[in-house]
């Protein structure tokens, strides 16, 4: 098992990119004592209290570059960087669909850690998944602070993490919506349907995360025999688990995909 370092052990950090994804970020690492992080952003969606940006790196070498643009713009982002990185500079990508390996020769052979955070990150309550170098714990700690960390034995499953984790919350959002519009369908108000809604979902997924009980087990114990779950359930789950397979199965295609057209 591995343990985090201290985030302000970890040296200096430039971000490259600060949309949605580096932000949430940004703002656990700052929560949790790192100073020494520049931002390289012509135009960063949100910034921390005391933390700039700039359109250029900073003076300095790095210890830990952050690679956190889109696939389409990483060629372009990366380019002005290269030679102001030292040759120990750990690259930390969470650039979708691009391989360790094309990473890393666009890097100058740097040593390269890649990771698929999603947007739970921002409460510190995200999942990382990472491959690649991960002796000195630098990338636990800058993930274990924005929720939890697991590492992968075979880069090619980068993919189907990107579709489950990545994208994953997305789907748990309209899954939201469709409850509470169904709700209004069936004759309650749009807010109480919101909150109930919204309140069922995340109450049922803090049960699941405790542990006590499998989701199979958890679901089983809500089932009452000729019940109104029950009634519920045999309409949903024969639809459910071929539409969510179909919905895995095209996010993982379009990573796979962005990492071509790299």
């Amino acid at each position: 098992m591995i343990t985090p370092r201290p985030l302000p052990d970890i040296g200096s950090v430039w971000l490259l990119g600060c949309g949605n994804m580096g932000g949430a970020l940004l703002r656990r690492w700052v929560e949790a004592g790192l100073t020494r992080v520049a931002v390289i952003d012509p135009a960063p969606r949100s910034l921390p209290e005391g933390v700039a940006a700039d359109a250029t790196p900073p003076e300095g070498v790095p210890d830990v570059l952050v690679v956190a643009v889109k696939p389409q713009m990483l060629a372009e982002a990366a380019a002005p960087l290269i030679a102001r990185l030292g040759p120990d500079t750990l690259i930390v990508s969470i650039v979708a669909g691009v391989s360790s390996a094309t990473l890393s020769a666009m890097f100058g052979g740097r040593q390269v850690v890649r990771t698929m955070p999603n947007t739970p990150a921002s409460a510190g309550q995200g999942v990382t998944a990472l491959f690649g170098p991960r002796a000195d714990g630098t990338a636990d700690a800058l993930f274990s602070a924005a929720g939890t960390t697991v590492w992968l034995d075979d880069e090619a499953q980068f993919d189907a993490v990107t579709a489950v984790s990545g994208s994953g919350p997305a789907y748990v959002f309209a899954m939201i919506e469709a409850l509470a519009a169904a709700g209004v369908a069936a004759g309650l108000p749009q807010a109480l349907a919101d909150e109930l809604a919204l309140r069922t979902v995340a109450g049922a997924g803090h049960l699941a995360a405790l542990g006590e009980a499998s989701p199979a087990a958890l679901r089983e114990s809500v089932t009452s025999p000729n019940g109104t779950t029950a009634a519920g359930l045999a309409v949903l789950q024969p639809a459910l688990g071929p539409l969510v397979t179909a919905t895995v199965a095209a996010a993982a295609r379009r990573s796979r995909e962005l990492g071509e057209a790299v």
